[in-house]
């Protein structure tokens, strides 16, 4: 696992748990959604379009950060800084569906907007946590 994940935190990105990922618009005021995730031990993916602002934020400013609480104990919490290093086609919407079943939807679908899906990549470089 990397080792800016303190101890024990880890679990927050591992389970299915929703996050709410922040990017920095165009007038510099943040944009945060809730967002599905999957996180390799590396880097945090997220599914998304190339046509919404989120993407267009990224563009412009790469920064990004995940803020994922415990659903067991609301005041624990993991915040995840880092960047968008990559951000990879996916026009079948697989990444998509993958993330549906994680989240408990056995059954996921691709989307309707599939063509123009993409896999956003983040890297992992600084936490807060409590």
């Amino acid at each position: 696992m990397t080792s800016v994940i303190p101890a024990g935190y880890e679990r927050l990105l591992l389970e299915p748990n929703f996050g709410h990922l922040g990017t920095v618009r165009p007038d510099n005021s943040v944009q945060v959604n809730p967002m599905w995730f999957e996180y390799d031990g590396e880097f945090i993916r997220f599914t998304h379009t190339s046509r919404r602002a989120k993407f267009r934020n990224l563009q412009l400013n790469p920064s990004m950060s995940l803020s994922v609480v415990d659903p067991q104990d609301p005041e624990t919490y993991l915040e995840v800084r880092g960047r968008l290093v990559e951000a990879v086609p996916d026009p079948t919407g697989a990444f998509y569906v993958r993330l549906g079943r994680r989240y408990g939807n056995a059954g996921q679908q691709p989307p309707p907007d599939s063509a123009v899906r993409v896999v956003l990549v983040m890297s992992v470089e600084k936490t807060t946590h409590m």
